[in-house]
């Protein structure tokens, strides 16, 4: 079971943060709800600390380690494992419930281990009951996942932001949210309860699921697709104290025409681009390859692309290199051109976390 906080232990925790962040609002129920949860995982405590910060957090989504790296490497400090983008670099397959419980299950580890940022895991509908969700849930902390998308779709699912969606009974996606937080136990990893009934029943329906959702467990609430700014405004308002994603995708259901700050002032506390990195990317390898084909090398290319010695940092390369050879390892590490002296670096955050091992 998942495992609280006592009074006193939250009272310190309230200190600590109001210590490092005074504009937090440490007495809102949305605060306490994030908070309350005991977190032995350090990222998923990371993720509840970040979201309790005044404003709304932006999490990009990535489909494999590569593009994660990237997404770290430019200081983003949530990042989500995208279903679909998942479906089409590793299957070259639409998001129409193709990908299985064990290939879903091995990107995402192979993600979380690549970086040291928290890592919200999509799981789709959780590959079948709340028996099921319950062994999902115990293999994404043993994979150090910060947190979780669960939606409440039938079985083949689609993408959100596909047509011809079905979803299944409320009380039993509310039955695997109670197993979800079941599993959970003191790791404190992030429950986001999703429901994709906006479009095949409306959005009273949504809101009603998005409520018992949050009632059953979930953190953070995530109602898919809304179709207009005014029902964006008519989820916060239903919604007040829980934490809320809105997702984006180019070209889909729910308007782009929104700065993060009209969001945040809207009140979503999560702003999502599931898909846009795998469409930067199409238009990208159509344009190198379309290059190669038509001038027979890349020198045009040269400007848009990554230079080889960027391509070995950014995988970190000379630390692992290195690790077979010590003295010239310590001897990277404390080299003025070593990035492990520039704060934020991906080979910083990889040594730290081979140190804490």
């Amino acid at each position: 079971m998942t495992v609280y906080y006592s009074e006193k232990e939250i009272q310190d925790i309230f200190a600590e943060i109001g210590f490092e962040h005074p504009d937090v609002d440490l007495c809102s129920p949305m605060t306490r709800r994030l908070l309350s949860v005991k977190s032995d995982m350090p990222l998923a405590r990371t993720l509840r600390r970040t979201l309790v910060k005044p404003g709304i957090h932006l999490m990009p989504g990535v489909y494999d380690c590569l593009s994660a790296k990237v997404c770290a490497s430019v200081g983003h400090q949530i990042i989500y494992t995208s279903g679909l983008s998942i479906s089409a670099s590793a299957l070259g397959m639409p998001d129409i419930g193709l990908l299985s419980y064990e290939e879903t299950l091995r990107q995402i580890t192979n993600i979380a281990n690549s970086v040291n940022v928290p890592i919200v895991a999509d799981v789709d509908t959780g590959y079948g009951g709340a028996t099921n969700v319950y062994r999902l849930v115990k293999s994404l902390i043993s994979a150090g996942v910060a947190g979780f998308c669960l939606e409440d779709q039938q079985w083949p699912k689609k993408c959100g932001h596909f047509e011809g969606k079905a979803v299944i009974p409320m009380e039993e996606h509310v039955a695997k949210i109670k197993a979800a937080v079941s599993a959970r136990g003191d790791s404190g990893i992030v429950i986001c309860g999703r429901t994709d009934a906006r479009a095949p029943l409306g959005l009273e329906e949504a809101i009603r699921r998005a409520k018992a959702y949050a009632e059953a467990g979930a953190d953070v609430v995530f109602v898919e697709a809304p179709q207009s700014e005014e029902e964006l405004y008519e989820i916060v308002a239903a919604l007040p104290g829980v934490p809320l994603l809105v997702n984006f995708i180019e070209g889909g259901k729910t308007p782009m025409k929104y700065s993060v700050e009209k969001l945040g002032e809207m009140g979503f506390k999560i702003a999502m681009y599931s898909t846009a990195a795998v469409l930067a990317v199409q238009k990208s390898l159509e344009r190198v390859f379309e290059t190669i084909k038509r001038t027979g090398h890349t020198q045009e290319m040269r400007p848009e692309m990554a230079t080889f010695p960027e391509f070995r940092e950014l995988l970190d390369e000379s630390m692992w290199s290195g690790l077979n050879d010590p003295e010239e390892y310590n001897r990277f590490q404390q080299s003025p051109q070593s990035p492990s002296n520039s704060p934020g670096t991906t080979l910083q955050r990889k040594t730290s976390r081979l140190h804490m091992m």
